[in-house]
């Protein structure tokens, strides 16, 4: 599902009440838990976090005038799904996810390259998200990034 919002608390205020709190609480576990130099809006329909301009000039090699995205999430029509692009280019990190997964939800992970859905707002796994979210500096992801696409 679209939804058309120019801010996060916009973006949340219009999706179904009965998961308004659970991305609430996701947005916080992210804002609380990434570091320094992300910033959050609104990307691509969703709310995302990215390198601004400021920081990375370049942009995303897509769309330049575009900041590099990094982590999203969005409430789509049967799930809840959370993006984020060092699970799809770090192996070591993707493989750490999903060992620890289990750990943390009773359910089958439910993941493609860089999203992981939530079908059942209860089994979304905070506590694994804030870790995840620290896990890569601007600086990592910038590196990783220029590494991947040059």
């Amino acid at each position: 599902m679209q939804y058309k919002a120019n801010s996060p608390e916009d973006y949340i205020n219009q999706v179904p009440e009965e998961r308004q709190d659970a991305l609430k609480k996701l947005r916080k576990t992210i804002k609380d838990n990434l570091p320094k130099g992300f910033e959050e809006g609104i990307q691509y329909g969703m709310i995302g976090y990215y390198v601004p301009h400021s920081i990375y000039p370049d942009g995303y090699h897509c769309n330049p005038k575009e900041p590099l995205p990094f982590m999203s999430f969005a409430s789509q029509k049967n799930s809840v799904n959370l993006y984020h692009s060092g699970i799809y280019a770090i192996p070591k990190l993707h493989d750490w996810f999903v060992n620890e997964y289990p750990k943390h939800c009773k359910r089958k992970l439910d993941m493609g390259k860089s999203c992981i859905r939530f079908k059942k707002m209860d089994d979304i796994p905070f506590e694994l998200i804030a870790e995840l979210a620290t896990k890569i500096t601007v600086e990592d992801w910038i590196n990783t990034y220029e590494t991947n696409t040059k």
